[in-house]
Formats: C-alpha cells, sequence, structure tokens
C-alpha cells in the first residue's frame, strides 16, 4: 500500500511539472513573437517564397508556415535555457508595455544597422592587424 502511494505521488509530481513546463514553453513563445520574431519570420517565409511561382504560392504559403510551431518550439526551449518562468514573464509584460512595443518595432531594423556598423567594423580590425603582421614579419632580428 505504501509503494502504491509513493507511485501516485510521484506520479502526480510529473504530471505538475509537465504542466508546469507546458505554460512556461507557451509564455516563452509568446515572449519569442512580441518581440518582432513573428514579423520577421514571415519576411522571411515571403522573401524565400518570392521565386515560388503566384499558381502555387498558397500551397508554399500554408507549407512554410506549417513549420513555424516547430522552430518557436525549438527557440523557446533555448530561451527557457538561459530564462527562468518568472523573468520571461516579466519580457512579456515588458514587450506589452508602450517602450516593449516600440522595441520590438525598431528591433529588426536597428539589427541590420548594427550589422553593417560590425560589418565597417571587422574590416577597420583585419587592416589594424594585417599592419602588425606586417611589422612582425619586418623587424629585423637582433644578433648577440
Amino acid at each position: 500500500m505504501k509503494k502504491i502511494i509513493l507511485l501516485g505521488a510521484f506520479v502526480l509530481a510529473l504530471s505538475v511539472k509537465a504542466q508546469d513546463n507546458t505554460a512556461f514553453k507557451s509564455e516563452t513563445i509568446e515572449f519569442i513573437k512580441l518581440t518582432g520574431a513573428a514579423a520577421s519570420l514571415e519576411a522571411g517565409i515571403d522573401q524565400i517564397g518570392a521565386m515560388v511561382p503566384e499558381a502555387n504560392k498558397a500551397a508554399y504559403k500554408k507549407e512554410a508556415n506549417a513549420t513555424l510551431p516547430g522552430l518557436y518550439g525549438k527557440m523557446a526551449e533555448l530561451y527557457m535555457k538561459e530564462f527562468t518562468a518568472t523573468e520571461i514573464k516579466e519580457l512579456v509584460a515588458f514587450y506589452k508595455s508602450t517602450l516593449g512595443e516600440k522595441m520590438a518595432s525598431k528591433q529588426s531594423s536597428l539589427m541590420q544597422q548594427s550589422m553593417v556598423f560590425g560589418q565597417t567594423w571587422g574590416m577597420e580590425l583585419q587592416g589594424i592587424a594585417q599592419k602588425h603582421v606586417g611589422t612582425v614579419n619586418a623587424t629585423p632580428e637582433k644578433k648577440n
């Protein structure tokens, strides 16, 4: 009898944990969508689908959109490793605020512009590194 009670408690605990994890994952997916990721992914589907003939466009969109839940699930698992359920709730609250909505609407454009700055900076660093590689090779060795 004792074993049956322990087994029942264990099963109940697993069930509660699974429900908590499902809620956590759902909230994490909501957070991801609020950040503007949904709009970016939809734009990606449209951009890649530009090569699809008009006659096949609806079928393409339907099939492409069907891949999104799996992608959101994988992305959620990634975020769930880095953030607690409480932190995700706070992030959701932020992205539902006026400032958060503004951040989400500007984030894609800001990231694109930042990538351009980063590429320019990387080329600048490459030039600096090349200068110093040349300096090492051009320095004569001292003889004792």
